[in-house]
């Protein structure tokens, strides 16, 4: 019975721990909306990350710096959609849901940067 019920909560756990309270979308997904006014571009990887190449507009805030969600608070509008990606997905993933408690909708762009680099989309390093 005891392994049973821990079973059970160890199911419980890993669906709330895999459910999500973002968009995801895909490449030509992503591109289109990046495309309107009403969404700001949010690239979370690593200053050095975002210097090799990020998507041109976007506005970099490392996901695992300690000021994070100041420096959100400080540059995003909560009106606007966050466009929000990383390298592979994990990162912007983990940000989005963040970004999500504080009272923001990303829409976070499966498969990250690399994803975008394999479908030959633009990338800047200005």
């Amino acid at each position: 019975m005891k392994r049973f019920l821990a079973f059970i909560l160890a199911a419980l756990g890993l669906n709330i721990a895999c459910s999500q309270n973002f968009e995801n979308t895909d490449v030509k997904g992503f591109a289109e909306l990046i495309d309107s006014a009403d969404v700001v571009i949010l690239d979370v990887r690593t200053t050095d990350e975002f210097n090799e190449g990020h998507i041109k507009g976007a506005i970099l805030i490392d996901q695992n710096k300690s000021d994070f969600l100041e420096l959100v608070r400080q540059l995003l509008p909560k009106e606007k959609t966050i466009a929000i990606y990383c390298r592979s997905g994990r990162r912007s993933a983990n940000a989005a849901e963040r970004l999500v408690k504080e009272g923001y909708k990303p829409v976070n762009l499966k498969g990250g940067i690399l994803e975008w680099k394999k479908e030959n989309m633009p990338v800047t390093k200005e």
